[in-house]
């Protein structure tokens, strides 16, 4: 094991996306930061899953990234390690609403969507921009911010208006993030398209989330899913040595889905 094992904090890690990415660090002997909202039996689970991986250490802290002093308080648990070398800001949350449905969403449904999405964002980079800066010191190159962001922001369908427009604004801020914490941090941002998690199944039902998965793969050029971990490699790359010339970036990745709008 490294004498200095990557440290890393990931929001909204108990299942999905999230885990996944906790999951291939762990394979490396990582330290972890896994944060959920509301399911603790998942990130129990997920937490178990990467030390059983070969995860250094795993802290579990319960957190909703909408709320400021819960993210001083996910970035908290870090401190012990005296530094971070990535923050992947992948909570998020939506609210499914037809596009033509206006009345659909309250006001204070969109402001909770933007609360979590994009002011969440904000607020964990503030919070964890010391403990980065002091990561990049150590690594002696730039520590790594990667968002979650989605083909919503770039093409607009998705689960509602206020999620595209949340996404958007996390895009938008990509760019001065970028600009305003370099040379130390590197900022980038991922838009995926639907990813084969049990997230859809929950919200949706499995007969829903079964009839869009077949979509997707028939209309796909690569004519596949991404899972989770497909998405998951993305992300661990663009916190990687590998991608040290990349920042202010925002990398769709829809198996092809694009090409064909």
């Amino acid at each position: 094991m490294s004498k200095n094992p990557l440290c890393v904090i990931i929001t909204g890690s108990a299942s999905g996306l999230g885990a996944a990415t906790a999951a291939l660090w762990a394979r490396g002997g990582a330290r972890i930061v896994v944060n959920y909202s509301k399911s603790q039996k998942e990130a129990d689970a997920t937490a178990e899953a990467c030390r059983k991986a070969g995860a250094a250490e795993v802290l579990v802290v319960q957190g909703d990234v909408s709320r400021d002093d819960d993210c001083r308080k996910i970035v908290a648990a870090a401190a012990k390690w005296g530094r971070l070398d990535v923050l992947v800001n992948n909570a998020a949350t939506t609210k499914h609403v037809p596009h033509h449905d206006l009345a659909g969403l309250s006001a204070d449904e969109f402001q909770r969507i933007y609360a979590v999405n994009t002011v969440g964002a904000f607020q964990m980079i503030r919070a964890a921009r010391s403990l980065l800066e002091a990561g990049a010191k150590v690594s002696e190159r730039s520590a790594a911010i990667v968002n979650v962001s989605s083909v919503a922001a770039i093409s607009g369908p998705s689960s509602s208006i206020a999620y595209s427009a949340s996404k958007g604004a996390l895009n938008a801020m990509t760019l001065p993030l970028a600009r305003a914490l370099a040379p130390s941090i590197r900022v980038n941002t991922i838009c995926p398209d639907y990813i084969d998690t049990p997230w859809f199944t929950k919200t949706r039902g499995e007969k829903a989330a079964r009839e869009v998965r077949n979509a997707v793969e028939a209309s796909s050029p690569l004519k596949l899913v991404p899972t989770a971990e497909d998405i998951a490699h993305l992300v661990c790359f663009l916190a990687s040595p590998e991608s040290s010339s990349m920042t202010g970036e925002c990398v769709r990745i829809d198996a092809g889905l694009h090409l064909i709008t």
